[in-house]
């Protein structure tokens, strides 16, 4: 959902997919019939509404398992090596999504680009962070490279909420790709917010669970074993060196879904020692959606984030984390203003993924 001409707001994350859910009450039942016809009769047409023409739906074949995978895609005409930018969905959408903002700043600047599926919603096993999820991307990242002259110094990948936890993820898994990796209020635990979610009731946690065959992640069951293979935190220490960009908004968590503790952690885990974040001061920010005190000198005038006052940021290594006055939300140019001026720092060697 567009929220203002600089920013999308995720607080409905998905409802473009799950609006028509009352199969069950015959009042929905006939516009339903009505709305899958005309899906099925306009096919990819409707899947590239709102992207710029030159977007074009793709299949890939991804090495995970063979399978034909869909995507969205540009090559630019240029023969000279341009940068790849990889656009990662929400966790409640595909690779339909319209993160059109990626999409025209690809097609303006002649930077090549893919948006891959990743196996869609996160709420099957093949989903939510699984190794098909891992090799689809990596997967896509080859296929494009295949269409055109990228530049391998320059791939990045940018999401929000289960798209920047997928970025984060990603960061750790296969951190000699990357030139950089932009996350907007992801998630990095997978088993706190899980907990986190249950205790809000909101949807999210009964799709965590549904991932995980159908189990919550207690303790010392198989299901919390396979969350935190699947969680971000799990690889983040593999991701010291990349040039990775953590946002959130200061009020997520009470106005949106996730709390801004996930960016915190994420950034801990790159941080020098020196430059973490206390357990007391996260919980502060957390719990009263305002920055501590003793923290509101470290603040930044940035004109990317366009009427989004950046409140905190801190930078440690390669790893910055910044706060800004919203909420569950990503503000594209800031993103991707912060992507085209990275390059891909060579890895003394690549860690096991």
């Amino acid at each position: 959902m567009r929220d203002t001409a600089a920013s999308y707001s995720l607080t409905s994350d998905g409802k473009d997919f799950s609006t028509f859910v009352c199969l069950w009450q015959t009042a929905c039942v006939k516009p339903l019939v009505i709305l899958i016809i005309l899906f099925v009769a306009t096919g990819s047409q409707a899947a590239l509404r709102g992207w710029p023409a030159e977007i074009k739906e793709i299949k890939y074949r991804s090495a995970a398992d063979k399978s034909d995978q869909p995507s969205l895609h540009f090559a630019p005409k240029t023969k000279k090596a341009r940068p790849l930018l990889v656009g990662l969905h929400s966790w409640s959408s595909d690779y339909r999504q319209a993160n059109t903002s990626y999409g025209q700043w690809a097609v303006n600047h002649d930077w090549h680009f893919i948006h891959p599926n990743f196996r869609g919603r996160n709420r099957t096993p093949s989903s939510m962070g699984s190794e098909l999820v891992v090799q689809d991307i990596l997967s896509a990242v080859s296929w494009a490279k295949q269409q055109g002259n990228v530049d391998p110094n320059r791939i990045y990948v940018i999401g929000a909420s289960g798209g920047g936890y997928a970025g984060l993820l990603m960061a750790g898994r296969a951190p000699e790709l990357w030139a950089g990796v932009s996350a907007w209020v992801p998630i990095s635990d997978l088993v706190k917010w899980h907990a986190e979610t249950a205790a809000r009731k909101l949807r999210y946690a009964g799709e965590i669970e549904a991932a995980l065959g159908g189990h919550k992640p207690v303790p010392g069951t198989p299901a919390h074993a396979d969350a935190l293979k699947r969680s971000a935190i799990t690889y983040m220490a593999r991701a010291r060196g990349v040039n990775l960009d953590i946002n959130a908004g200061i009020t997520d968590g009470h106005n949106g879904s996730v709390p801004i503790s996930h960016s915190f952690e994420a950034f801990n885990a790159l941080a020098e020692p020196k430059d973490r974040l206390s357990p007391a001061l996260i919980g502060e920010f957390v719990k009263t959606a305002k920055v501590p005190v003793a923290l509101r000198k470290e603040t930044a005038a940035d004109a990317s984030y366009g009427g989004k006052t950046v409140l905190f940021r801190r930078k440690s290594g390669a790893v910055r984390v910044t706060i800004f006055q919203g909420g569950h939300e990503i503000i594209p140019e800031a993103g991707l203003q912060w992507l085209a001026k990275q390059v891909r720092k060579e890895q003394d060697s690549p860690p096991e993924k």
